[in-house]
């Protein structure tokens, strides 16, 4: 399935707009990474134990919104966008979410 940021894919023609599409996942952080993320901020540098666990639900969330593109008939989503907002003090919710269509090579 092709994703794209942008509203069109050169080289294609958008032949049906099927919606909007959402993937959606909420995290907890590990109270280890927690507690190791402390202590590296106090002398600097990425957070990677963090960083891992945003890559992997960032991945669950645009599989998500893939399979409800599929769903309605879709073979790409244009528009594709990511939101995050916390929850709580240890959730996050990480949201892939754009417009799925039916595209055709020309």
């Amino acid at each position: 399935m092709l994703i794209t940021t942008a509203n069109e894919f050169p080289g294609y023609q958008i032949t049906e707009v099927l919606g909007e599409v959402f993937g959606l996942t909420i995290r907890s952080r590990n109270v280890v990474s927690q507690f190791g993320a402390g202590l590296k901020s106090l002398v600097g540098g990425e957070l990677q134990g963090m960083t891992k666990n945003l890559v992997e639900s960032r991945n669950i969330a645009m599989g998500r919104m893939q399979e409800e593109a599929v769903a309605k008939g879709g073979n790409a989503i244009v528009a594709m966008r990511f939101d995050t907002s916390d929850m709580g003090t240890n959730w996050t919710e990480i949201c892939a979410y754009g417009t799925a269509v039916t595209i055709v090579k020309l």
